[in-house]
């Protein structure tokens, strides 16, 4: 009880301690209500370092805690909430440079007090699953485009069209946002807000909902959500222009230009506040700029404007297919033998054989859930990443809870089966053994290639017309052999004539005392036999000769 009381004194504390430093920066002394509302809740975003967060992340955290297979109307606890927070920051903190990390705790507790003053006053200490999804989805960084197709996949049916009470409900819940800022008499909800921003249409698809928020102006009880998004856009814009009334050099952020007073020019904090002087009048039409062009600029763009046969202007938004993706159907996904083979490779890789085996019981149970749903989200987040596909999580959710209960529990290590691990062993010790041997054989192989090309070489060397010199003359330095499997310790030195006893029958031959036949054909067809017998050797490998049959042929090789 002692420690549920100091927990909740804390949290007052620092609740205080936000809306104290939001109060410091005098944001309520801007007179437009939309500005200040979005200059609230972007200092709110900012104190948390939400910033640093776009929507993928969050959906990620939300998928790590199980929210994506969570009933929206569920609740989560505070102690739950804290958890999905914590998920959000310390992944952001991996991503983050050394120089730059974050206070982890410092942002889990301004962020959590600032949703339960928003969302829980009266201290019930549970929030909807809705309320996290559709709360964390406004206020974080990002593209706004990548929001509202978050949004609009919570609020629609699976045909994709949007459902009004759902919608409803998130402008119900998302409007309490301005009211934590204060601002809930300019935001409030209301119930008429949600045909009202959909007046003619009667079925909503993802592309109505964007065209609708993402213009301008967008609907009036969410017209500081947009503006939240540009003043993020346009905090570093420099205008290297005077303020007509305070007469800094230079402005940061939003320009604005009076359409009656000439070259009359204000920065955002002098605007947004009212200040004016000469003749001009707050009353005066006023142009907000969110980038400087410079005078040449505007002139080439004027020409190549008029010049333009059609129109320049870009949609607000790329256009989507009306039907959304349907989820893939898992039911038929199998790992086939390389899957396997692959798996016990890594267990190789351990020096503990005894968690070895606990490790290769415990995967049994679980191959097929696992690994397939690895697989299948591992090639949707490097291919997709289209929000629409979210709907493949659950169905991998479904499935993963379908094996875990159709699988039985792992077996204890006294349990498990003596004959399928020896074995296993076996398995182990062989492959070890057909490697070793490959590498032998491939090492022989390498050798006796140098001696073909230095024979070859020797060919070249030999005109038509020349004496044929005597094999201890042939070549000039000896030829390595190939080093028998078996064999131990370092290579006898052999002389040149010794040295052609490893390449073969047919090019001892060719390079033989007394007539010989032609060296070009003779070198060929040593050739074609070497290729052959390891041709021979290493199907012989692959079809599990015994180890008997398999020194022999390395045997007759030699």
């Amino acid at each position: 009880m002692i420690e549920d009381c100091r927990r909740s004194s804390d949290n007052m504390a620092d609740r205080r301690q936000l809306f104290v430093e939001m109060r410091a920066q005098d944001l309520d002394s801007i007179r437009l209500s939309t500005y200040r509302t979005a200059c609230k809740l972007r200092f709110v975003q900012k104190k948390c370092n939400l910033h640093l967060v776009d929507i993928w992340n969050v959906i990620e955290a939300f998928r790590e805690n199980g929210l994506n297979a969570m009933d929206l109307n569920a609740e989560l606890t505070v102690a739950r909430l804290e958890v999905v927070l914590s998920t959000i920051f310390y992944q952001l903190n991996k991503r983050m440079p050394t120089t730059h990390q974050i206070n982890v705790d410092q942002c889990i507790s301004l962020l959590l007090n600032f949703l339960l003053a928003a969302y829980d006053p009266e201290g019930h200490g549970k929030i909807s699953v809705f309320v996290v999804k559709m709360t964390l989805a406004t206020i974080c960084g990002g593209k706004i485009l990548d929001k509202l197709r978050y949004i609009f996949s919570q609020i629609s049916d699976s045909a994709g069209i949007m459902v009004y009470s759902q919608f409803d409900q998130f402008l119900r819940e998302v409007l309490k946002l301005p009211m934590a800022v204060f601002e809930g008499p300019s935001f409030g909800y209301s119930e008429q807000a949600a045909r009202t921003c959909f007046p003619q249409q009667k079925k909503v698809s993802l592309n109505t909902f964007l065209d609708t928020l993402m213009s301008d102006p967008p609907p009036q009880c969410l017209v500081w959500l947009p503006l939240m998004h540009r003043l993020a856009n346009v905090e570093n814009v420099f205008h290297p222009v005077e303020c007509s009334y305070c007469h800094t050099e230079s402005m940061m952020g939003f320009r604005y230009r009076c359409q009656q007073c000439h070259n009359y020019q204000l920065c955002q904090d002098c605007f947004w506040r009212g200040h004016a002087s000469g003749s001009h009048s707050n009353q005066h039409q006023m142009k907000e700029y969110t980038s400087w062009k410079s005078p040449a600029k505007k002139l080439s763009h004027a020409l190549s404007k008029s010049l333009s046969c059609a129109s320049s202007r870009e949609p607000l938004h790329p256009m989507f297919p009306e039907m959304p993706d349907k989820p893939l159907n898992l039911a038929h996904i199998f790992l086939t033998p390389v899957c396997i083979f692959f798996i016990i490779s890594l267990l190789e890789s351990s020096n503990h054989q005894d968690e070895e085996h606990s490790l290769i019981a415990r995967y049994a149970a679980r191959l097929a859930a696992d690994a397939a749903v690895r697989y299948i989200y591992d090639f949707y987040c490097t291919h997709y990443h289209d929000i629409f596909h979210l709907e493949i999580l659950q169905e991998i959710q479904r499935l993963r809870l379908q094996h875990e209960e159709a699988s039985q529990p792992p077996p204890d290590r006294g349990q498990q089966n003596p004959t399928l691990l020896a074995e296993l062993r076996l398995l182990r010790q062989r492959k070890d053994e057909l490697e070793q041997r490959m590498s032998t054989l491939q090492e022989s192989r390498r050798e006796l290639m140098v001696q073909l090309e230095q024979l070859m070489m020797l060919l070249k060397t030999q005109g038509p017309g020349s004496p044929r010199s005597s094999p201890s003359h042939t070549i000039s330095r000896p030829i390595p052999t190939p080093i028998h499997s078996d064999s131990a310790g370092t290579t006898p030195t052999h002389t040149p004539q010794d040295s052609l006893m490893g390449v073969g029958g047919d090019v001892q031959e060719a390079f033989a005392q007394g007539p010989r036949r032609n060296l070009r054909n003779d070198l060929l067809i040593a050739a074609d036999s070497i290729t052959n017998t390891m041709s021979s050797l290493v199907k012989e490998l692959n079809s599990g000769k015994t180890e008997q049959q398999i020194n022999k042929k390395i045997t007759e090789l030699h």
